[in-house]
């Protein structure tokens, strides 16, 4: 027993840097939607399906350094601005967007990010006593259905929070949870070993 337990978080890890090679092969990889455009984007440069892939991800990355190096030098505010009159005006990819862009304000811990509009909180499904789901409230203002006040909440996944649900759960289902946003998601990265803190008790 104490052999396991020495080698069960070398173990664990080595599982989920499997995991997470496995996941990053599927969606960047050679057979899938983007290594088809990394082999577009590098067969100028060789006929080779291989070499082209590598080629199209080694300009995509060059493109990616460069527009962070045009971000620095002054032109992330315009840039920030264009990209997000372009999208806010789509119906549906504006409202994805724009939780999206505010999740990665906060994880970013960049100036003028929303951090006081999202918080983390516990959502109580069937109410107080049913399952507890640690959650991210988007806005602290509660939106109307039926009549009924509703939060929206944010349900991450586990080991990667940057997926799961948008849920509008209703208000004395919600309580605030005493923790931060990168607590929150080293709870969610850690697979639940990491331990939330206890709910406060409704006041």
């Amino acid at each position: 027993m104490a052999g396991l337990l020495l080698l069960l978080p070398l173990a664990l890890t080595a599982a989920v840097l499997t995991w997470l090679v496995g996941l990053l092969h599927s969606l960047l990889g050679p057979n899938s939607l983007a290594g088809w455009i990394f082999a577009s984007l590098g067969y100028p440069f060789s006929a080779n399906p291989g070499l082209a892939y590598v080629f199209g991800a080694l300009v995509l990355f060059v493109a990616i350094g460069l527009l962070g190096l045009a971000a620095r030098a002054g032109l992330q505010g315009p840039l920030q601005r264009l990209t997000d009159r372009s999208l806010r005006r789509i119906p549906l990819v504006g409202s994805v967007y724009n939780v999206a862009a505010r999740f990665v304000g906060l994880l970013d811990q960049q100036p003028g990010a929303d951090i006081g509009a999202m918080s983390p909180v516990w959502c109580f499904f069937g109410g107080p006593g049913g399952a507890a789901v640690l959650g991210l409230a988007p806005s602290p203002e509660p939106i109307a259905i039926d009549g009924k006040g509703y939060y929206g909440v944010l349900v991450p996944t586990a080991p990667v929070p940057f997926g799961g649900a948008l849920l509008y759960v209703p208000v004395e289902w919600v309580r605030p949870a005493d923790i931060g946003v990168d607590k929150l998601t080293a709870i969610y990265v850690s697979m639940g070993i990491t331990p939330p803190p206890a709910p406060r008790p409704p006041r």
